[in-house]
């Protein structure tokens, strides 16, 4: 089983920068696809970005393309993202998530899951 703890969101301006970290227990951290989620208030949960295993393959969402960046350190279990130029609509509570699967785009596919990470970006 794999316990997932986010932390760094907070309350930011819009062009500013935040960085999330996942931090994962277990020794089987790196058997993992990790996945980043977001849900704003009244709306669905969505994805946001992946990456494989190795950190070799990622895949995001159109709107983050080119701002937000995931990473991961297999030797501290920790899965990050930075998020750059943020914006109103970036508003949302940020989940991470471990799959066993490659690509996961869907909460579906998705086995364990973080507690998520408020982060609100004003204009």
């Amino acid at each position: 089983q794999v316990q997932l703890v986010e932390s760094g969101g907070g309350l930011v301006q819009a062009g500013d920068s935040l960085r999330l970290s996942c931090a994962a227990s277990g020794r089987t951290f790196s058997s993992y696809a990790m996945g980043w989620f977001r849900q704003a208030p009244g709306k669905e949960r969505e994805f946001v970005v992946a990456v494989d295993w190795s950190g070799g393959r990622k895949y995001y969402v159109e709107s983050v393309k080119g701002r937000f960046t995931i990473s991961r350190d297999n030797a501290k279990n920790t899965v990050y993202l930075q998020m750059n130029n943020l914006k109103p609509e970036d508003t949302a509570v940020y989940t991470c998530a471990a799959s066993r699967n490659w690509p996961t785009l869907t909460t579906r596919g998705y086995d364990y899951w973080g507690q998520g990470t408020q982060v609100t970006v004003s204009s």
